[in-house]
């Protein structure tokens, strides 16, 4: 059976807390997972830009910042497409090969530049290796209505209320699904 889990929420609804949640409790079952998450860079308490890593090697690399001139921008960032495609796109793709689960944090505004990380988000819809993806709350792209339709029921919109047991909730569905107990 696959499983596609699509979270999203508004900002600081806590997705990225939640998928690395959702990664740490799985690790922990030894089940191999790639594909990359998002963080953000602060200095003195503002943000000033997000990092990608790669979840399989730990890979990172500056993907957007204020101080980036790049012919990409969303807001006040400046986004370095080449970063995403090397550390992020190189983990969904590569992970469909070699792992259970693919994470994917997140689709939104910034990823959506690149026409490889749509391509390889796509690709991951139409395979059957489980994945858990995060989408930006209020974007209005295809491939974001592609990711919420394809989710179905386990589209998860986080809210105060619900974001500490939902990691729990979708590592144990998966665990199941993939024959392995938790420890």
């Amino acid at each position: 059976m696959r499983i596609l889990y699509a979270l999203t929420g508004p900002p600081g609804s806590g997705k990225t807390t939640a998928i690395l949640k959702v990664k740490e409790i799985l690790e922990s079952a030894k089940v191999k997972i790639d594909g990359m998450y998002t963080e953000e860079i602060r200095v003195s308490s503002k943000r000033v830009g997000f990092k990608v890593t790669r979840i399989m090697t730990g890979e990172s690399g500056v993907m957007a910042h204020v101080d980036f001139k790049t012919g990409y921008t969303v807001g006040k960032y400046g986004v370095n497409i080449r970063v995403l495609e090397e550390v992020g796109v190189r983990g969904i793709l590569e992970g469909m090969n070699s792992s259970e689960l693919i994470i994917i944090d997140e689709v939104g505004p910034m990823e959506l530049l690149s026409n490889n990380f749509i391509t390889a988000v796509r690709r991951v819809l139409s395979h059957q290796i489980p994945a858990v993806l995060t989408v930006h709350y209020r974007a209005s792209h295809l491939l974001v209505n592609e990711v919420k339709r394809a989710a179905r029921e386990r589209l998860v919109t986080l809210t105060e209320y619900n974001r500490d047991k939902i990691p729990l909730e979708i590592s144990e569905e998966i665990l199941r699904a993939l024959g392995k107990a938790r420890l």
